[in-house]
């Protein structure tokens, strides 16, 4: 933790420091004893936080049917928007979702992290990273899946989502509405401060430490860490204050970058030493089932390695239930498929490529270096400037990091004070300024005490779940089943969202709203499949005389309508060609 180094402000930042540990230490200290409360078994300290996730997580694999894996090929079609329509309620594409929660859980723990659990439970706690990300999947399906059902589409077609909603809705739907009400509560205070502390001023901290590590003390970034902070703010604003729709353009640009970034240098630096692979891997197996040197043998082992898949991904915390909310789509279930990847490419890819170049190079034999400088050494056996890249990695972590949590904050604040433009521009002018804080004084006490509250966040969301079990099952088989039968088919390629697109031009959603027309045409006998056919060869194209003579036909229709604007739409049981409703194919 850093302390501004100009003599004043170092005076100044010491002395606040002091003031918040003596004041907040022993209610934080009582806190994190509740939260991380820990009984011996075999030897080892095992969390009951650890357990109540890693049970969720096994029994949600069983109880959905292992879905992560037969629903893998329907999961990548999904994700690439081709189920889902550009005019579908929401505001962001399932991919741009996947990145803003990967963007806030890719990040130091799975770099730096990931070296203290191979330091402290040697080669095997990578193997128990993996089998606890494998199970994390079905945890992330069933918050994304959840998220979207229970979300709420406001006038201005902006989405108000987060576990908050369906553990109200939720649970008011299954007869238990008091309990409901009681969890959001929870749960929305608990995510407002562990997304401050765990998604800011943590995040800030460690970009600012990990920038000013090498630089002179006469250096002027060195000697004034606010500066940087300002900075990361001043970023972080321009992206911000644009709402869930910027930070998730901003976040599907980051997000594969910087994994292709990390992901490029761990494979350069196994490549450089890929003769010691095999080894690697043998040792990741072998010390997982005997937990060679580790207090607490093969339960210490696994306790580690399941501790920080679990820190890392955040499979239980809720997260996914912000980012799928906001998504384009009218199918909830399509979200768990798309966000079951963010466990496995968090902790599988990155967590084991970050094991595997610090095993390979021989530095988790290492005593006394942090997880960083762990990571740093084994990538500078590639070269001497290839360390520097890793700094460039983990500021894009961060910073990404720092935008989706504050969505997810905002989500949270605009629960709790009111879906009011006030609340959100307040709340996030607050958390751009916090950001100046977290760079600036090391606040250990505040951080642990919203590390605290960041996965109390896992009591009120996991329990609600286990309550929306059958609620969550009949959603996702349900699905799975129409997809198999063929009734759930990828919408038509102008239509589909793909990765980026969001909004419909009024061309394309001209040419959608006539097609739906054409189709209850032919499905009706009004005209023949061949006058359809040949306009979509013609390319789609709609003059103002057909789509006059369009909205004609829907005004006559009992399966159409016409808003005051002027728009055709379709009502739910408008009949076409390709067996869908409401121009919707089910």
């Amino acid at each position: 933790m850093l302390y501004l180094n100009s003599s004043a402000g170092s005076v100044q930042a010491a002395s606040f420091d002091q003031w918040l540990t003596d004041t907040l230490d022993t209610p934080v200290t009582w806190i994190e004893n509740i939260v991380f409360y820990a009984v011996p078994i075999g030897g080892a300290e095992i969390p009951l936080l650890i357990v109540w996730l890693m049970a969720a997580s096994l029994f949600f694999t069983v109880y959905l049917r292992f879905q992560p894996v037969t629903g893998l090929k329907h999961s990548i079609d999904l994700i690439r928007g081709k189920f889902s329509r550009r005019s579908d309620p929401g505001e962001v594409t399932s991919f741009q979702a996947l990145a803003t929660e990967l963007s806030g859980t890719v990040g130091l723990g799975n770099i730096a992290g990931v070296a203290v659990a191979i330091t402290m439970g040697g080669p095997g706690a990578a193997f128990w990273i993996i089998v606890a990300g494998l199970l994390g999947m079905s945890l992330k399906m069933a918050e994304a899946v959840m998220g979207v059902r229970y979300r709420e589409i406001k006038d201005d077609g902006s989405v108000a989502g987060g576990p908050m909603y369906y553990l109200r809705n939720g649970l008011k739907e299954i007869g238990r509405p008091k309990t409901g009400r009681a969890l959001a509560l929870m749960y929305a205070i608990f995510a407002l401060i562990g997304t401050i502390g765990a998604g800011n001023l943590f995040q800030a901290n460690q970009v600012t430490a990990i920038l000013t590590a090498d630089l002179n003390e006469g250096n002027f970034f060195a000697q004034n860490n606010w500066a940087i902070g300002v900075i990361i703010a001043v970023l972080a604003a321009l992206v911000i204050l644009g709402g869930i729709s910027a930070i998730a353009k901003m976040t599907a640009i980051l997000t594969p970058a910087m994994s292709v970034l990390y992901i490029g240098m761990t494979l350069a630096v196994l490549a450089v030493n890929f003769t010691a692979i095999p080894e690697a891997f043998r040792l990741i197996v072998a010390h997982a089932f005997t937990g060679e040197g580790v207090a607490g043998g093969v339960v210490g082992v696994a306790v580690v390695g399941i501790q920080r898949a679990l820190f890392s991904n955040a499979a239980g915390v809720g997260t996914a239930g912000f980012a799928h909310a906001a998504v384009k789509t009218h199918r909830p279930a399509t979200e768990g498929f798309v966000a079951l990847w963010e466990p496995f490419i968090a902790s599988v890819v990155i967590c084991t490529m970050t094991a595997l170049a610090i095993i390979t190079t021989g530095q988790y034999t290492s005593e006394g270096a942090d997880g960083i400088a762990l990571t740093s050494a084994s990538f500078a056996t590639v070269a001497g400037w290839f360390p520097l890249l890793l700094t460039l990695a983990v500021v894009l972590f961060g910073f990404s990091t720092i935008l989706s949590y504050a969505y997810y904050g905002q989500r949270a604040a605009a629960y709790l004070f009111g879906e009011k433009k006030s609340v959100e521009k307040v709340y996030n002018i607050f958390y751009i300024l916090v950001i100046v804080v977290g760079a600036t004084i090391s606040l250990d006490t505040v951080v642990r005490f919203s590390d605290a509250m960041f996965f109390l966040m896992t009591f009120p969301n996991v329990l609600g779940l286990f309550f929306l079990a059958k609620v969550l099952r009949l959603e996702i088989l349900g699905h799975q089943i129409r997809v198999g039968a063929g009734s759930v088919a990828p919408e038509h390629p102008d239509e589909q969202t793909g990765l980026g697109a969001t909004d419909e031009d009024d061309a394309a959603q001209q040419a959608r709203q006539v097609r739906e027309i054409k189709e209850t045409q032919v499905a009706t006998g009004a005209i023949d499949l061949s006058e359809l056919r040949r306009w979509q060869a013609e390319g789609e194209t709609v003059s103002d005389r057909e789509y006059s003579e369009a909205r004609d036909f829907a005004r006559s229709s009992e399966h159409f309508e016409v808003d005051d604007s002027g728009e055709i739409i379709a009502r739910d049981d408008a009949p076409t060609t390709t067996g869908s409703q409401g121009g919707h194919t089910i």
